[in-house]
């Protein structure tokens, strides 16, 4: 008997694409989805994923500029904003070191010194951010972040772990420096060593955190070495009162309570600034969080929309500018030890959010000793582990022109300061596609014998070409930027062919698209090459690029006997032809 009942979606499918609401707040699939036995892992994940979160969040607010207690509230509301509309199943947001540099770099020259307003240009940092990822996500230009390849990601990546590294260092020895560049904290900092400012007291403390972390990062991953260290040295800050015994600095008194909505003011003059900050956050953040998000949907099998990824990021740093925090993206560390904890749902971002959020109600006064060494030592921390240098080598090794490539970018970041660089990162890659595009690869078909079908006669020698016939592949769409070069390419091949040429056949297989200057082009070329006793034909091009030349009316000029399906019938059909006319 034959079943006629429709069968029901996959699970697979009901589970990853969500309808209506559902799909716009995943929250209510969560929730309406939601397995009891999942709720005690959410929660216990969520208690010690807040060891992690605290003294990160606090950190990369001083790595940025800012008083820790905002690395807090720049913590609690993404967690909650991306558990509501974020597509991830456990991903993390939060304070990030890869923006650290950026975010510092864009307002202290506006803060001049001051504050208060470092805050208030941050929460709009945060908020112009956030739009510009929104915007990005509803017209669909997510992919822009695809362009950044691996070799220009290490470049700025490492470039901004240099950056942030030495900025972190006076800190971590106890006393301040001045200067506005790399080159100038540097110097600053050198100059501090050599005429021994150097704090003892906070060097060891801050000695001491990085090697307790690092050794557990190595040894114990799953244990909070950043909350372990800071709670060791606040309580030895605390029982000794280092703070004035030894004059080390630490976080100071801390507000009470939760952050308060707020809209800053702003000049035209300070826009200008924080809009090409906010182009730059945008990039790296999202490059990140794009690579982070998909490979977990992979890992964990389901779908990943790289458009709603870039919303909801949009949405959580609009959401964190308006209750005084930074700009934030996602976190690989956090999600990862989230995971292995035992996360099920963006729950346990919630109640981690909720906890924080306790402590800034109920015990602000725990945080007040911790010291700034220790914080310095837990950013230093995370610079080190954001550096690439084993992808380096391998670039250095297999691809000499990518390795170059990711030095000049590593470069940009270091000597012309963090936001020209991420832009020269984009405009090298940029100029890569387009370079790449602009003189892909081409070559000359010939007959290997023993292998079927035709191949690159530079890579096979032995190939021999049918005498009168040239077969031309170009491997690469046909567009404005390479349509002239086609055309050179086209006559030195013929020019240098061992026999006088009567067809020119393009193995178009590789060819994806044709722009309208590319069809003027061909329309060029077959008629130079008819002019000198030759005719131009095409085999193995694909349907959609067909459709394009139909459109132009190129398919009518030229002929459609002159298209072939194979390339071995271009080749019969001459053959045949040149048979029957008495030649060879």
């Amino acid at each position: 008997m034959v079943n006629t009942q429709t069968p029901s979606p996959h699970p697979f499918l009901q589970r990853v694409r969500p309808h209506g609401l559902y799909r716009f707040v995943p929250i209510l699939e969560t929730l309406r989805t939601y397995q009891l036995s999942w709720f005690g892992h959410d929660i216990l994940a969520g208690l010690v994923i807040t060891a992690f979160l605290v003294p990160v969040g606090m950190a990369y607010a001083e790595a940025a500029g800012l008083p820790a207690i905002y690395g807090l509230y720049a913590t609690i509301v993404p967690l909650l904003v991306y558990a509501i509309f974020g597509p991830g199943r456990i991903l993390f947001l939060g304070p990030d070191s890869a923006l650290a540099a950026v975010i510092a770099a864009t307002i202290l020259p506006l803060a001049a010194g001051n504050a208060d307003k470092a805050v208030a240009f941050a929460g709009i940092l945060a908020i112009i951010s956030g739009l510009l990822c929104i915007a990005a996500g509803l017209t669909k230009f997510g992919f822009i972040t695809d362009l950044l390849s691996q070799p220009i990601r290490y470049g700025y990546l490492n470039g901004i772990a240099l950056t942030v590294l030495i900025g972190q260092l006076p800190k971590f020895f106890g006393f301040s420096v001045s200067g506005s560049s790399f080159i100038q904290e540097a110097n600053s900092l050198l100059q501090g060593i050599i005429y021994g400012k150097i704090n003892w007291t906070s060097f060891s403390l801050g000695l001491f955190s990085v090697i307790v972390i690092l050794g557990l990062k190595r040894r114990a991953p799953r244990l909070p070495g950043a909350l372990i260290v800071m709670t060791a040295a606040t309580i030895i800050v605390w029982l000794f009162n280092l703070s004035a015994a030894a004059d080390i600095s630490v976080v100071g008194t801390v507000p009470q309570g939760l952050p308060s909505f707020r809209i800053s003011t702003f000049t035209l003059a300070e826009f200008s600034t924080l809009l090409a900050g906010a182009f730059a956050v945008a990039l790296v953040s999202f490059a990140d969080m794009s690579v982070l998000s998909r490979t977990f949907a992979l890992r964990d099998g389901y779908e990943n929309d790289t458009n709603h990824e870039i919303i909801a990021l949009g949405a959580a740093n609009v959401a964190t500018g308006l209750f005084q925090g930074f700009p934030i993206s996602s976190s690989a560390s956090r999600t990862t030890v989230a995971e292995a904890i035992g996360a099920r749902t963006q729950i346990t971002g919630i109640v981690g959010a909720v906890c924080i959020a306790f402590l800034l109600i109920f015990m602000p006064g725990l945080l007040q000793n911790m010291p700034a060494s220790v914080l310095a030592a837990v950013v230093i921390c995370a610079c080190i582990l954001l550096f690439e240098v084993h992808g380096v080598m391998r670039l250095y090794k297999l691809r000499r022109d990518e390795f170059a490539l990711s030095l000049v970018c590593f470069c940009g970041v270091v000597l012309l300061g963090v936001i020209t660089g991420i832009f020269i990162a984009v405009g090298l890659a940029l100029l890569a596609f387009i370079w790449r595009a602009w003189r892909p690869y081409y070559t000359v078909l010939g007959h290997v014998d023993g292998l079927q079908s035709y191949h690159d006669i530079s890579r096979h020698p032995e190939a021999k070409q049918i005498p009168g016939l040239l077969l031309f592949r170009w491997d690469a769409p046909l567009f404005f930027a390479n349509a002239q070069t086609f055309r050179e390419q086209i006559l030195l091949a013929v020019a240098k062919a061992p026999t006088q040429i009567k067809w020119v056949v393009v193995t178009a297989e590789p060819v994806t698209d044709i722009d309208t200057t590319a069809a003027d082009v061909l329309i060029d070329i077959d008629k130079t090459l008819h002019q000198a006793g030759m005719d131009l034909f095409f085999a193995e091009m694909k349907g959609p690029v067909k459709d394009r030349l139909k459109q132009y009316g190129l398919m009518a000029k030229l002929g459609t006997d002159n298209f072939f399906q194979t390339i071995e019938q271009a080749v019969e059909r001459y053959q045949t032809i040149h048979r029957t006319n008495g030649t060879k």
